[in-house]
């Protein structure tokens, strides 16, 4: 056998990603090892929010993370593909567009939705399960309030404005969530009355939320119905029409709007692949998640059926995740001639948002709701995406969960969401840079640049080491300082570190004073400008010579370093040049700290 492996990942879904970075790490410094992710989509998307592109919480471009910027300088090949087939005896992915050989694979398709042989389902219905889907949707559930706004028929109407949720799991109640707060907006654009409109959660078990603990479930469907939300349980969607659904009991609900969240699939495109399947289109793994019959083609994630206690593994993320890690040990292991462990799953508990100020959560046996339980699933959330694409990841997260939010639907509402014109901050800028340019230039008339001539260094009560500095530092003298005295840690580094190089001290203060005061002025590295001159402002405060009004420079500063440069500033030409020059290294791709 040649010592060149090549392994292949199709899938860019949790599981495959996250397959494809440990192989990575693995043989980072191993040039025998070829890595390549095939995947017909440019981009991972982050299923677990495609909720709240359907509800119109969140953009698009919000759950796509794109794949050139998870594996910039990673030892993975990327190709944008779609599969049709695999030939095993030459141990070939067939493509639309090419082949790749291999000698390991592993399959990371993932899943779609499943009609459980229910009629009309896929022909009438919409579903959450991909973005594609979830965008269809959305715009369906709003062109439904749009005409219904002009519709005079009060039964067609009525069918518009009512909406049926079918499935109560995470899914779901999380796709009602959005929809429910979603409504409120849609009333108001359409002139609508929020009564007029009638949410329905219909669900074929006993329960919702079947697979968390009974007290969460009942809080969450007594927080649904509190919201005008009508949840049914015990009630079997047996079929599905254009215009209305009927439940096994022989009710008939009239809708123009089934979501169809009531399980998935695994990817039929799997049953091209000859592979042994289990339940529901999966394919059968052993426990070391390697297909049936096929030692070096691993199963991840959905697509894999492997039963642990009677029970098949479920297809949630932990399962994903975990499901790679074992696949990839088992190859290291087996290109190494270790020892293959089995696939032992480790579930932490479930999250579900219901809209985007409450939750339910169930985490390593501890119940949380409300504040806290919506508070978690942003800090996971965040979790993951830090360890998919770092930085810039998480920070494109936030912007888009708390800042750049709409009907303020957010765990913090509108506060800070609000949206400011920063040329208004202009004139702020301009005389708070004067301020410290002027201070600055007086100490040099002075005579702060003059070697023979120490200011910085006065008496020794204070061990020698009292800054003086700023206007406000100045006229502090005659005024009530913040401080008495400056503190132990103060004196103690300035008796070490000033003292013995004072003039070097003073002449950085000074110069410093000039630069912020520049630099504010032509609106240039705003937000650095600012840290030093909060910087300053606290030396001085720290040096006992600063009164109360040296506050305001700081919080003048913190206004400022919300991009004040970038209006009439020079910041509005370098920050963007800088960042697009920094995103272009090896280093910010290899580490991911860049923000986009």
């Amino acid at each position: 056998m040649s010592s060149h492996k090549r392994i292949v990942v199709i899938g860019a879904g949790y599981g495959g990603v996250h397959a494809a970075k440990l192989l990575s790490k693995k043989f980072k410094n191993d040039s025998t090892v070829e890595i390549t992710l095939i995947d017909k989509k440019t981009y991972h998307t982050l299923l677990t929010d495609l909720h709240e592109v359907a509800g119109s919480r969140i953009e698009p471009d919000s759950v796509r993370v794109y794949l050139h910027k998870i594996f910039a300088n990673k030892k993975v090949k990327v190709i944008t593909d779609e599969v049709e087939k695999i030939d095993y005896e030459r141990q070939s992915v067939i493509g639309k567009d090419g082949e790749y050989n291999y000698d390991y694979l592993i399959l990371g398709i993932g899943s779609e939705p499943c009609d459980f042989g229910i009629s009309g389902v896929f022909e009438y219905g919409f579903t959450v399960g991909s973005l594609e889907a979830a965008i269809k949707t959305k715009e369906h559930i709003e062109e439904m309030f749009r005409k219904a706004s002009v519709e005079s028929n009060a039964e067609k109407k009525r069918k518009m404005l009512t909406f049926v949720v079918a499935g109560a799991g995470f899914t779901g109640i999380e796709t009602a969530g959005e929809l429910m707060e979603w409504t409120k907006s849609l009333c108001d654009k359409y002139h609508l009355d929020r009564n007029d409109v009638k949410i329905m959660v219909v669900e074929a078990l006993n329960t919702i939320l079947p697979n968390l603990n009974a007290r969460l479930a009942a809080k969450t469907q007594k927080f649904l119905n509190r919201k005008g939300v009508e949840v049914l349980t015990n009630a079997p969607i047996v079929e599905v029409a254009k215009d209305y659904i009927v439940l096994k009991d022989g009710r008939k609900i009239e809708t123009k709007t089934l979501i169809w969240t009531c399980g998935v699939q695994g990817n039929k495109c799997v049953e091209n692949f000859g592979l042994e399947l289990g339940r529901r289109c999966r394919v059968q793994t052993n426990e070391y998640m390697q297909a049936v019959g096929k030692e070096n083609i691993y199963v991840i994630g959905d697509l894999a059926y492997y039963e642990l206690e009677g029970k098949p593994i479920p297809q949630v993320v932990e399962t994903a995740l975990q499901s790679a890690e074992t696949a990839v040990h088992n190859i290291v292991a087996d290109i190494k001639g270790e020892e293959k462990k089995p696939f032992k799953p480790r579930y932490h508990g479930f999250m579900v948002s219901i809209g985007s100020r409450y939750a339910v959560a169930e985490l390593m046996g501890v119940s949380l709701t409300g504040f806290l339980a919506m508070a978690m699933k942003h800090l996971v959330n965040m979790h993951y995406l830090f360890g998919v694409a770092g930085v810039d990841a998480v920070l494109s997260y936030i912007y888009h969960e708390f800042f750049e939010v709409k009907s303020n639907r957010s765990i913090l509402g509108g506060h800070i969401a609000a949206h400011i014109p920063i040329f208004w901050l202009v004139l702020l800028r301009i005389y708070v840079g004067a301020l410290w340019l002027i201070e600055g230039i007086n100490k040099i008339q002075q005579g702060w640049l003059d070697p023979s001539k120490i200011f910085i260094i006065t008496t020794s009560d204070v061990s020698g080491a009292t800054a003086k500095a700023g206007e406000a530092a100045t006229a502090a003298q005659a005024l009530q300082p913040l401080l008495k005295e400056p503190p132990a840690f103060y004196k103690w580094f300035m008796d070490t570190f000033v003292a013995p190089h004072a003039f070097l001290f003073q002449a950085m203060v000074v110069l410093a004073e000039v630069a912020i005061g520049l630099a504010l002025i032509a609106g240039l590295f705003t937000a650095l400008a600012s840290a030093g001159s909060i910087f300053l402002a606290l030396n001085f405060i720290l040096s006992a010579m600063a009164d109360k009004s040296i506050l305001w420079y700081i919080f003048s500063a913190i206004a400022l370093m919300g991009g004040a440069g970038r209006a009439f500033g020079l910041d509005y030409y370098v920050i963007p040049w800088i960042k697009n020059w920094w995103k272009k290294t090896s280093f910010a791709r290899r580490t991911y700290l860049y923000v986009s």
